[in-house]
Parts: C-alpha cells; sequence; structure tokens
C-alpha cells in the first residue's frame, strides 16, 4: 500500500537524513525526495497531464512532468525511470539532469531531482494516477499555464517551469 512505502527522508541542501512512511511524510509535510521528468516527444511537444482528483496533494491540478517521491535507498535517477513508468508508461528512454533543487509550500516539502526525456511511444496513464493528458507544443503550455482556469502544479512551475 503506498502510504505504507518508506520514503527517503532529505534536508534542503540534498543530503539523505533518514526515512518515514508516506502518510507520517504527508502528515507532518517531512522534507523528502522527489523526482520530477519533462517528456518530450521528438518534435518538441511536451506531455501535460491532470491528477486525478483522489490524489493527496494537488488534486484535479494539471502537470507537465511525470514524478514522485524516492524511496528509501533509492537512487534518484532509478526513481525518475521509475515514476515515468509507473504514471505514463514511459520506458526504455535516457534521461537528461536539469539539476537539482529545493521546493516548499503550505502542502508539500521536497529535495527535487529533475530530468527530461524525448518519447515517441505509446503513453499509458496509471489510473490511480492520471485522469487526462495530451501533447501540447511549448507555446500552447505557456498559454495554459497563464489560464487561470487550468490550475498547474506550484511545485512543476517552480522547479521546472524554465524549462518549458
Amino acid at each position: 500500500m503506498a502510504r505504507d512505502e518508506i520514503v527517503a527522508l532529505f534536508d534542503e541542501t540534498g543530503a539523505v537524513v533518514g526515512s518515514a512512511p508516506r502518510w507520517k511524510v504527508r502528515g507532518e509535510n517531512l522534507i523528502h525526495g522527489a523526482t520530477g521528468v519533462i517528456v518530450r516527444d521528438s518534435s518538441g511537444r511536451i506531455y501535460v497531464h491532470r491528477r486525478t482528483d483522489t490524489k493527496d496533494v494537488y488534486p484535479g491540478y494539471y502537470d507537465f512532468t511525470a514524478g514522485g517521491v524516492l524511496l528509501a535507498g533509492e537512487d534518484p535517477r532509478e526513481a525518475a525511470v521509475r515514476e515515468a513508468c509507473e504514471e505514463l508508461g514511459v520506458a526504455g528512454v535516457a534521461l537528461r539532469s536539469l539539476g537539482e533543487g529545493f521546493y516548499a509550500d503550505e502542502h508539500t516539502r521536497y529535495y527535487g531531482f529533475r530530468f527530461e526525456c524525448v518519447y515517441d511511444g505509446p503513453i499509458r496513464h496509471q489510473a490511480e494516477e492520471v485522469a487526462w493528458g495530451a501533447w501540447l507544443t511549448p507555446d500552447d503550455l505557456r498559454a495554459w499555464i497563464e489560464d487561470p482556469d487550468k490550475p498547474f502544479m506550484p511545485d512543476a512551475l517552480a522547479l521546472l517551469g524554465q524549462f518549458v
């Protein structure tokens, strides 16, 4: 069960400082590790999806990254590969690092590992996490981000918005 997963805890500088069950990380807003992957196709479009309304943080928001928490002992790149495959069915791709950074708001605090990849295969949504998705050009995505009726994940905007 996801809430019982053991998640890696980090500090604001990116040092691993321990681990805790996911339910405790969410309940106490502990700093944890997380990944975010921008998925582009070979023509440069970016895959955008809407989170399900049952997500524990920012339900129903739009996102232009695939990602999630790092499990205890997990390598960030391996976690990014796992999350992209679990959420969108993206597999067999090389990830390019876009750096690291700290993010915090009233709902979540994490040290993020940012990546991008190029993928032209089929997208397969994980039903528990992804309600809808489509490929958008960077210009169309920037217009969507500006639309107040389309709330986007604030952490994706803060940590990866410059790469759109």
